[in-house]
């Protein structure tokens, strides 16, 4: 596949190759960096350097291989399933789990355990993500919903387009929160100096999480939030935001902080209408005995 993009007066000056992530989000810079040597990326008809600072007005012609097929094998994970009909079922994820296949990571994802539990399951999202409606952080334990036929799917995504999905987390958070409850309103998108993280960004997508606090420990507070909106690592963000990041978030915690194998967040609540019977299914999951051990300590 050839595309060719055009450079625009704002991207003038940047590196061609952090140009490029910067309108193609789903290429990574070092994907790019390897099409720019295996020469698949010329600048105005000519061969170029990554570090090479692009101009206004100029012709990126990019020839884009052919995504290699990945083989996704089914595996017997073990998956806990909470429950399950003829058109959805609802997992809870343990911690460490990838949720689906990437290149380069095709086995022991919570997919590869549902293609062994579960021969049907909607093809929407294609071959690498069958039945994933949504998803929760490798590190993040607790409940997804999956869908089993592409009704299914649709009727799933309708509801979190439209909010109507019940879903809540516990987390642990640094720092002692006084007030009681709240409310985080702030756009997100990717993070303009780390394409790695998502940050607060003017302009972002609209995200909202409700909090309450459910137990002070000094300088630990244990939470409860409440998604409206389910942007990438929203909860991650938003507490660390109002200054209360998450214990163990290895990516937006702080360098000191408790060393939990991840940040300490457990998705234990899960509502949604059954798409085919209209019937409203609501799920809890106790938080895992890892987390149940870390309060306990904290108490002491």
């Amino acid at each position: 596949m050839n595309v060719t993009y055009t450079m625009e007066e704002q991207y003038a000056g940047e590196r061609l190759d952090k140009a490029l992530s910067s309108l193609q989000s789903e290429w990574s810079r070092s994907q790019i960096g390897n099409w720019i040597d295996e020469n698949r990326i010329k600048v105005n008809g000519t061969e170029v350097k990554a570090k090479y600072k692009v101009k206004a007005g100029d012709v990126i012609d990019i020839e884009v291989p052919e995504a290699e097929p990945l083989e996704i094998v089914a595996e017997d994970l073990q998956l806990e399933i909470v429950y399950e009909d003829k058109d959805v079922l609802v997992v809870n994820k343990p911690r460490g789990m990838v949720v689906h296949p990437a290149p380069g990571h095709t086995t022991g994802t919570l997919v590869n355990g549902l293609m062994y539990h579960c021969k049907d399951l909607s093809g929407i999202n294609g071959v690498m993500r069958p039945g994933i409606v949504h998803r929760i952080d490798k590190d993040t334990t607790g409940l997804l919903m999956v869908a089993k036929n592409d009704v299914a799917h649709e009727g799933l995504v309708n509801q979190l387009v439209e909010k109507t999905v019940t879903r809540k987390y516990t987390a642990l958070v640094h720092g002692h929160i006084a007030h009681d409850k709240g409310t985080i309103d702030a756009p997100i998108a990717r993070d303009p100096k780390d394409r790695q993280k998502q940050a607060i960004v003017d302009g972002g997508k609209h995200a909202v999480t409700h909090f309450q606090v459910l137990e002070r420990f000094g300088d630990y507070t244990l939470v409860e939030c409440r998604l409206e909106t389910g942007r990438t690592h929203q909860i991650r963000i938003h507490m660390n935001y109002i200054g209360f990041p998450l214990v163990g978030d290895p990516k937006y915690g702080p360098k000191k902080t408790i060393d939990f194998g991840g940040q300490v967040l457990h998705a234990g609540v899960l509502g949604f209408i059954q798409p085919v019977t209209g019937e409203y299914l609501e799920f809890e999951a106790p938080l895992p005995q890892d987390f149940v051990d870390l309060l306990a300590e904290l108490r002491k």
